[in-house]
């Protein structure tokens, strides 16, 4: 049986650790053939807009706009519906490739057959 990541970012600007941790586990495990549904929640959910992930930094880590990108071009990305909506982010507003998504698209993920779920 082959297995997949369900990697749930939580945090943002506000963990910095935290949020690239969850990217650079992500990006890792496309790299090494896993399937990867990673999920912006909280505020990580900034980072499906253009240009914010290039705006972070955190020192001696990969640059988080290049973890998306790998992200988005191996796995999938979903911004919380309920995150974007407190934000103001609409389905216009996100970077090619990210979709919107909610709690009972999460659930079914995490309960398929192989899959790990991990949160950051």
């Amino acid at each position: 049986m082959a297995r997949s990541l369900v990697i749930k970012v939580t945090a943002g600007a506000d963990a910095p650790e935290r949020c690239n941790q969850a990217f650079t586990v992500a990006a890792a495990a496309l790299a090494s053939g896993v399937p990867v549904s990673l999920w912006l929640t909280g505020e990580a959910s900034w980072f499906a807009l253009p240009g914010r992930a290039k705006e972070f930094a955190l020192p001696h880590a990969a640059q988080l706009g290049d973890l998306v990108d790998v992200v988005l071009a191996s796995g999938r990305m979903t911004l919380c519906t309920q995150c974007a909506a407190r934000r103001d982010i609409t389905v216009d507003d996100v970077i090619e490739g990210v979709r919107i998504a909610g709690a009972s698209t999460f659930v079914e993920e995490v309960l398929g057959e192989g899959v790990q779920a991990l949160v950051y």
